[in-house]
């Protein structure tokens, strides 16, 4: 038990004790209400700025205290809320709030390149120094969209109330042309879809541990290699990866389709090809795939049928046959075309490798065509080795279409004539006529 003369000696030393506790604990308050503390997020440190608000001509200034207790109590909006330096743009944000905003960018960015490596140690740099950063990057670049198609409707306006209404609807019709790099072309939803594609694009192996030789060789080089492919090979290229896609739409390449594509008679004449590259805006991918022309590197094929009524040795009892027959159309660079009509006994598999100008065949004929417009004209259809000649020959008009299976795989009978010697014009039954569908040949040639 303690002797009360040890109670008087310890007193002194509690009194001071506890005087000297309360005087740090008021001198803490005190600090505490002139310097409030800051939220625990990092990012107040970039927001506790002053911020303007516009209301008006004159406007009215939040301080800082008022800002920072808006921002530190969140409610259940704050998620679709933009912050209020977002509405004034980078320019706005604090220095370690804008950097991390670079930070995350250049971290999206090489996300779209595949340096995913590369791509995860940005983004942690980035949430490291600001913590909200996403929320920022998002709300900048939904500014900087706002801004862009507010820009682009003006000028749209302005386009439109300084042309007639014709024009406008003409203009509508028009597809969007997107030049993508020097040389590079493509329009319409390409044009929009490679407009996303990050700059710098390169080939990329498959397992960052396995290299790539695709990406040694020089552009200049793949594309003197992809100009001697034909058109289907450099597609299939295309669909490789973005790189590969960006290069398939080098104009230098299509350019040259289009010259062995587009020759008479598959034009008007030499000259007119100008005037057609002019209207698809001078993109010759455009040209290659929108202008009609038919194709040279296979065969069109009809399949036709018709119910004949046979013999019967009883009266009750009707005999009906089902009659099929195929109808041949190859068409020549030349100008040349030839027609042969055969029965089910000749099938499509023995017919094609010997349909040349030198088959002797029953039904088999020569002519040629013509292509105007999405129209095919086939005239003077003969029998090369009928003699005597005969006294008669014979012409078709086919419409030209494209069908979801293919380009200008579709021709349709519009009429089929015969032509006597003194011109007289005898036109046909199209009763049993069905369309010819282009099948290709792998032996044939393209142009």
């Amino acid at each position: 038990m303690v002797s009360p003369a040890n109670d008087d000696a310890e007193l002194p030393e509690l009194v001071r004790f506890r005087e000297e506790w309360k005087e740090e604990v008021r001198q803490r308050r005190v600090a505490h209400q002139h310097h409030p503390p800051s939220h625990p997020s990092s990012s107040q440190s970039g927001l506790s700025q002053s911020i303007s608000i516009s209301d008006g001509p004159s406007g009215s200034s939040v301080s800082n205290q008022s800002a920072v207790r808006g921002l530190s109590r969140p409610g259940p909006t704050d998620a679709s809320r933009p912050p209020a330096h977002a509405f004034k743009g980078e320019a706005q944000f604090s220095p370690t709030l804008a950097r991390a905003v670079q930070i995350y960018r250049n971290a999206v960015r090489h996300e779209q390149d595949g340096q995913l490596d590369e791509a995860l140690r940005e983004y942690q740099q980035a949430f490291r120094l600001e913590p909200n950063v996403d929320r920022a990057y998002f709300w900048e670049e939904r500014r900087q969209q706002q801004l862009t198609s507010s820009v682009v409707g003006a000028v749209g306006h302005r386009k439109t109330t300084s042309v007639g209404k014709g024009e406008a609807d003409a203009a509508q019709d028009v597809p969007i042309l997107k030049t993508t790099a020097e040389g590079y072309q493509a329009s319409g939803v390409l044009a929009k879809v490679i407009a996303h594609f990050p700059g710098n694009l390169t080939f990329e192996p498959e397992t960052e541990c396995k290299g790539i030789t695709l990406k040694l060789i020089p552009d200049e080089l793949l594309l003197q290699i992809l100009r001697n492919l034909d058109a289907t090979a450099v597609e299939r290229f295309a669909m490789v990866c973005r790189k590969a896609r960006v290069l398939s739409l080098d104009s230098s390449i299509w350019r040259d389709f289009v010259h062995l594509a587009y020759k008479p008679p598959q034009i008007p004449s030499v000259d007119s090809l100008d005037a057609i590259v002019d209207s698809h805006d001078s993109n010759y991918r455009r040209v290659y795939t929108e202008q009609p022309r038919l194709r040279l590197d296979g065969v069109y094929i009809a399949i036709c049928h018709y119910v004949r009524r046979g013999m019967s040795e009883y009266a009750w009892v009707d005999n009906m046959h089902l009659v099929t027959y195929h109808r041949y159309l190859r068409f020549f660079a030349d100008g040349t075309v030839l027609s042969l009509l055969a029965g089910e006994e000749h099938s499509p598999q023995n017919v094609i490798p010997i349909l040349k100008p030198t088959l002797r065949m029953k039904g088999f004929h020569v002519g040629y065509w013509q292509l105007d417009g999405s129209t095919v004209q086939i005239t003077n259809l003969r029998s090369p080795y009928e003699s005597p000649p005969s006294r008669y020959q014979f012409q078709m008009s086919l419409a030209l279409h494209s069908k979801p299976l293919g380009r200008w795989n579709k021709l349709e009978i519009l009429s089929y004539e015969s032509v006597n010697i003194e011109g007289e014009i005898i036109p046909f039954a199209l009763k049993h006529a069905r369309p010819f569908w282009f099948s290709k040949v792998k032996s044939y040639p393209g142009y």
